[in-house]
């Protein structure tokens, strides 16, 4: 359950989040439309891109809930943003393998990341709070 509140924080930044960088950076808006690059809106699989925040609050719930134990120090909310951050870091590595594979621009990819900055460390508080 905590893992679908998490996806919930998560789809909510990454809503708010997709916008804000798409004013600030008008090219992205084309790149994303850009049916070389991505799937159109009405494809039906387009659907299942909904489903990833979910998936991954899901998914950190477990991871948090067996390292949890190695944030000892500090407030709840210091322990998730220390987990968010950790995660966020460990996301570069995804970050540059997609850079460097798939013809996407380097403010893309920095705007995905930038949004994990946020939203991760979202979650991270979210678990250490519901899940102690």
């Amino acid at each position: 359950m905590v893992g679908l509140i998490a996806g919930v924080a998560m789809f909510v930044v990454s809503l708010a989040f997709g916008p804000i960088c798409q004013v600030l950076f008008p090219a992205l808006k084309a790149e994303y439309e850009n049916p070389a690059l991505f799937r159109p809106w009405s494809d039906p699989l387009m659907t299942l891109f909904f489903a990833y925040p979910f998936i991954q609050g899901i998914m950190l719930a477990w991871v948090w809930s067996k390292v949890k134990v190695l944030f000892k120090k500090g407030k709840d909310w210091e322990k998730g943003v220390k987990f968010g951050l950790i995660y966020w870091i460990l996301g570069f590595l995804g970050m540059f393998v997609t850079y460097t594979t798939f013809p996407v621009s380097l403010m893309m990819v920095l705007s995905w990341w930038l949004s994990m900055l946020i939203s991760l460390p979202v979650a991270g508080i979210i678990y250490a709070k519901l899940m102690k």
